[in-house]
């Protein structure tokens, strides 16, 4: 018998080369059947683009996955693995689908909903995959989620993480960067926690990331599409749903640090359109990225800063679940929790991602800066 970490090594490797060699055939394709984006107001590329990238990351990460099937030892996999996995094979390739399709005729934002809630229903009623325990925080053990409140927060969670890694697609290898980054953070923590499955899967789908990564790094040579982004945030939302189920300490916090990127960015993008009184799923270029390369960092620059907010995100889940003691880990999600909240608000207010005229943290901290000196002057 492999151990496991073997196993992870053969289907990240066989996910990268898949990918490497599926992609340019998926650029293809895309040429082929006009699946191109093609530039407008809103976007940053002056020039046509080939989409459907996500089908290369997804047919990598399925060959991935079942090259490492005929290796596992019988008994590996519980009942409630198989499930689980099956859902998401079975969920991910519908959103794959709505995903492809959106790619080739832009369907409308509502049909795409109801597609990612097709595919959400499918895990949740299909196969019984819910959100069943939380950890609410100062609760010493995981409470028990009433039926009638798992399922419509599992489907919330679903479809609003499919969601969060589409909205930040906006950067050639950001929502790349940015998935793979929590699917390595997610890898980290089941290979610490001795999650199998997770690993399992987790492997080939990074491995998928990487390889495809090779070709959509600035200068791009294809997009992933709404066939990747999808796909992805559907996945870091099924993965997450099973890999930490079974963590007490701090799994009230874990998924959506994991993820914070993108849903903070989509917390962000949903309260400037309400501010503005403009419809919630209105494109814009309010985003992240958009903010920070008004601010004059360069396309690559800009990636490589959100990449790096996510993978400290990513190491700050994995410190408070796997490092900080039980005794402490409460007062410890609470303080992590503020202290990250009140970062981004700041950081927000400073780049103008909800409104470039409201600041009301920085207003109230440079009236407080400046009752502070007119105290400290007075006396002397």
């Amino acid at each position: 018998m492999m151990p496991a970490g073997l196993y992870v090594v053969i289907g990240f490797i066989v996910a990268v080369l898949a990918s490497l060699l599926l992609t340019p055939a998926a650029r293809a394709l895309a040429f082929r059947i006009g699946a191109v984006d093609r530039p407008n107001a809103r976007k940053v590329h002056t020039r046509i683009m080939p989409r459907l990238g996500g089908l290369a990351i997804y047919a990598a990460f399925m060959i991935g996955f079942f090259a490492l099937l005929p290796l596992l030892p019988d008994g590996l996999l519980g009942a409630y693995d198989k499930r689980f996995i099956a859902a998401l094979l079975t969920g991910g390739s519908i959103i794959v689908l709505i995903g492809a399709l959106d790619d080739r005729f832009e369907l409308p934002a509502k049909a795409k909903l109801l597609g990612q809630i097709a595919a959400a229903c499918v895990v949740v009623f299909g196969f019984g995959i819910r959100i069943n325990l939380l950890n609410i925080p100062f609760g010493e053990t995981m409470q028990p989620v009433a039926e009638w409140l798992a399922i419509p927060l599992t489907l919330l969670w679903i479809v609003g993480c499919t969601n969060a890694i589409n909205l930040i697609d906006g950067l050639d290898g950001l929502a790349a960067g940015v998935s793979g980054i929590a699917i390595a953070t997610i890898l980290a923590m089941a290979a610490i926690m001795g999650s199998e499955t997770i690993m399992l899967l987790s492997a080939p789908l990074l491995g998928s990331i990487v390889g495809f990564l090779r070709h959509n790094f600035h200068p791009a040579k294809i997009f992933m599409g709404d066939s990747g982004s999808l796909f992805l945030g559907f996945s870091l939302a099924t993965l997450s749903m099973l890999g930490f189920k079974q963590v007490t300490i701090v799994s009230f916090v874990t998924p959506l640090l994991i993820i914070g990127v993108p849903l903070s960015d989509t917390f962000f993008a949903i309260v400037r359109r309400i501010v503005n009184k403009r419809p919630i799923f209105a494109p814009d270029k309010g985003h992240l990225h958009h903010c920070l390369r008004e601010l004059g960092f360069s396309h690559r620059g800009t990636v490589l800063i959100i990449w790096g907010i996510a993978a400290f995100f990513g190491a700050t889940a994995i410190f408070m679940s796997t490092v900080v003691p039980s005794s402490a880990a409460n007062w410890v999600t609470f303080v992590v929790i503020a202290v990250l909240v009140c970062i981004l608000q700041i950081g927000a207010e400073l780049i103008g991602i909800v409104d470039k005229s409201r600041r009301p943290v920085l207003d109230l901290l440079a009236r407080l800066g400046m009752k502070a000196g007119i105290l400290s002057r007075s006396k002397w």
